[in-house]
């Protein structure tokens, strides 16, 4: 719209200019070289614009001969540009698409026609990483590294290479020198962070979780947690030689995570060996409501080792009000219950639970209590202690597949930080429940210890005369392996197990193959 009223207006002023000199006929002389010639005004200003074209063609055709190499040449980067784009276009097709001949075939063409640009360099180490060519891929990310403006790229392929070589020792090199020239880079900052829990560098990894927070690279709740965790692994350090500093720290933890039930229970744990224990017990309270666990229940009920079995017992009852009678709550209750000779009590508080597939603590429980009124072998205790081993999982410390019986601040399997949840696992490894099967009579056999409450049993080959670990270890989870419910086997025979060896093949931690 606007260029044609541009163009009406120029039409309309030369048409102006026309008539004017219409209007206004005159004469041009022009003398040179003692000729005169004469013309009208009119043809004077043709003949100057024929002049001007003339002119303007002449110039044109000069500066085009000249310029003819130069722009030949510029016509010719202009098409080996053009290909050299199409051959990276189509090589980042063929990596996406997984096709390593053709990606290497165009990496090599691009190479060629662009020369050694940041793009061209990636497509090649891309391509060689496709096709398994390690060697070719690290040179090209090393030649990357080497180039300012692809300098940190090239330290990501770098590390990347010595991820998978396993040189632990050269990834956290590249790491390091990654975080140092872009502080803001998220992978190098995981991957120092990473390095420095392996390490133990707790107060190092503690300094890199601040900075990562006032960079922006993680919200504030979520460094909150990571700072408590790191600060609770240092705690658990320095609680038996320098309870002082673990003190500070346990208690610096829970400040920032109340729920960290690690945290809380080495906060409670010296706080009651420094006599402090209405600080202690509000410690446990705060962290037992958010979740209730059994070493929050062991720390709460011994916070005084003067008290008698019946004092524990009151304490144990404050616990269940508190976490509204979780099925924890009540296990606290019966163990406190059992140790005050009140076994009426411990009945009463797992009566709940026992009705609908009790989980294994339960049952051992149970056992616990029929064999402290009425002796270890007695039938009922035996019965608890036969379904215990085909009971549903408790409650573990649960981290990328492994189950635990003790937390840890990073996963063993791929060294995340604050990756261990306290959970139930998979009931991959509980039996089914058989109500119809008949309980199995004493057996004449020796005398069982106290039963121990056990790492769930899981179905797989145990050699039951090697002793037990005095630390358990980690238990790795199988998704392949298929779940065989263990049948127990006569107790009544002269080859029966006792209720002693039950327990204690019960008690060994499992590995599932």
């Amino acid at each position: 719209m606007w260029r044609a009223l541009v163009f009406l207006a120029l039409l309309a002023v030369a048409a102006y200019g026309a008539v004017w000199i219409a209007d206004h006929p005159g004469t041009v002389t022009v003398v040179w070289n003692g000729y005169e010639i004469g013309m009208s005004l009119a043809i004077a200003l043709t003949g100057v614009l024929v002049a001007a074209i003339v002119l303007g063609l002449i110039w044109a055709v000069v500066t085009g001969v000249i310029g003819l190499p130069a722009s030949i040449s510029r016509s010719t980067r202009e098409r080996r540009r053009n290909k050299g784009l199409a051959s990276l276009s189509r090589g980042m097709i063929a990596v996406g698409s997984g096709d390593p001949l053709a990606a290497r075939r165009h990496a090599g063409d691009a190479e060629r026609l662009l020369g050694s640009q940041p793009l061209t360099l990636l497509l090649k180490a891309q391509a060689a990483q496709i096709s398994g060519d390690r060697d070719a891929a690290e040179q090209a990310f090393k030649r990357m590294a080497d180039d300012p403006e692809t300098r940190v790229l090239g330290l990501r392929g770098l590390f990347v290479e010595a991820r998978r070589r396993e040189d632990e020792g050269a990834a956290r090199a590249y790491a390091s020198e990654a975080a140092r020239l872009a502080p803001s880079v998220t992978w190098a900052n995981e991957a120092v962070l990473e390095a420095q829990c392996a390490d133990g560098e707790w107060s190092a990894a503690t300094e890199t979780v601040e900075r990562r927070a006032a960079l922006g690279l993680m919200d504030k709740h979520a460094a909150r947690r990571q700072r408590a965790v790191l600060l609770t692994a240092a705690a658990q350090r320095h609680e038996a030689g320098e309870p002082d500093t673990a003190t500070e720290q346990a208690l610096k933890a829970v400040k920032l995570a109340p729920d960290l039930v690690p945290a809380a229970v080495i906060a409670g744990r010296l706080l009651a060996r420094r006599n402090d224990l209405r600080k202690a017990a509000k410690i446990i309270e705060a962290a037992w409501k958010a979740t209730p666990h059994p070493e929050l229940a062991k720390v709460y009920l011994n916070l005084r080792t003067g008290d008698s079995a019946r004092d524990r017992l009151a304490r144990a009852e404050n616990l269940a009000k508190l976490s509204s009678w979780e099925p924890e709550s009540r296990l606290v209750i019966a163990q406190a219950a059992t140790e005050a000779k009140d076994f009426g009590r411990a009945r009463e508080a797992l009566a709940p639970l026992t009705d609908d597939r009790p989980t294994a603590r339960v049952c051992r429980m149970m056992a616990r209590i029929e064999a402290a009124e009425h002796g270890a072998e007695s039938g009922r205790s035996r019965e608890w202690l036969a379904r215990a081993a085909r009971a549903p999982r408790d409650p573990a410390w649960v981290a990328d597949g492994i189950i635990s019986e003790r937390w840890a601040p990073v996963s063993p399997v791929s060294g995340r930080l604050d990756a261990f949840v306290w959970k139930t696992p998979p009931e991959i490894l509980a039996g089914p429940e058989d109500d119809d099967a008949p309980a199995p009579a004493p057996a004449s056999a020796e005398p069982a210890a106290p039963v121990a409450i056990p790492t769930t049993p899981v179905p797989a080959p145990v050699t039951t005369d090697s002793p037990a670990p005095s630390t358990p270890g980690f238990l790795q989870t199988g998704a392949g392996t298929p779940s065989v419910p263990p049948t127990p086997a006569p107790v009544n025979g002269p080859t029966g197990p006792s209720s002693a060896t039950q327990a204690a093949a019960a008690d060994r931690p499992r590995r599932i193959a």
